[in-house]
């Protein structure tokens, strides 16, 4: 199951330094856009440590006057790279069941989302992890991420509940530790730590099995 699973439109997390009022002028937003653009593929080639200012903006084809004019330094344009990054992995998730919905057929489809997204940003997965054992910053930009997708499943689960889908005797918010990080592990496993001499991990099963594991967890109906 991904780390989302009500629907509902999560705030944006990310590192304060980030969070700088937009350029009011096109040409500023689109200077803006190429240098992370640009960012983003020297961090995914070279790493954090290793990135360079002037191959960000040698990437991005402008001056290196020009960075400090939207970045004050190499962690602001990472912060604004994780962001964009987390919008795109913030897909609608699992919406609230209806009476009507398969509920076991809305969790495969949300699952399947989710670890697409996970794996068109797996570079960036890892450099999160690489980042946030040197950056305090990051490291609680991780966490507090990670908190807001254990909450909001924690209330899907709760509201599956409610609805006679899910096991009552569970907590919703331990169920939602449990099951959220059993995924994003699986995730990271097969699309961060996958090595070119192994066999890549098939991607139906993978969906298919996270989502037997949440139905089986939480005791759906006829897939226990």
């Amino acid at each position: 199951m991904p780390e989302e699973i009500d629907g509902e439109t999560a705030p944006p997390v990310a590192p304060h330094s980030c969070l700088r009022e937009p350029p009011t002028t096109q040409r500023g937003a689109r200077t803006r856009a190429a240098l992370v653009k640009a960012a983003r593929k020297v961090f995914e080639r070279d790493g954090y440590l290793d990135a360079r200012l002037t191959d960000i903006t040698k990437e991005a084809q402008c001056a290196a006057g020009s960075f400090y004019t939207y970045f004050a330094n190499k962690e602001e344009v990472l912060a604004a790279v994780l962001l964009e990054a987390q919008e795109d992995m913030l897909h609608p998730g699992m919406p609230r069941v209806q009476d009507t919905d398969d509920p076991y057929a809305v969790l495969e489809a949300s699952n399947r989302a989710y670890l697409e997204a996970y794996k068109r940003n797996a570079k960036l997965m890892a450099l999160l992890e690489q980042v946030a054992q040197v950056e305090p910053e990051f490291r609680e930009f991780r966490s507090r991420r990670g908190d807001v997708f254990i909450r909001r499943n924690a209330r899907g689960i709760a509201d599956l509940q409610t609805r006679g889908v899910a096991d009552r005797e569970v907590d919703p918010m331990m169920a939602s530790r449990a099951l959220s990080g059993m995924v994003s592990v699986m995730a990271y496993n097969a699309f961060v730590l996958a090595e070119p001499q192994k066999e890549a991990v098939d991607f139906e099963e993978l969906v298919s099995t996270v989502t037997r594991l949440w139905a089986n967890a939480l005791r759906f109906p006829g897939h226990r």
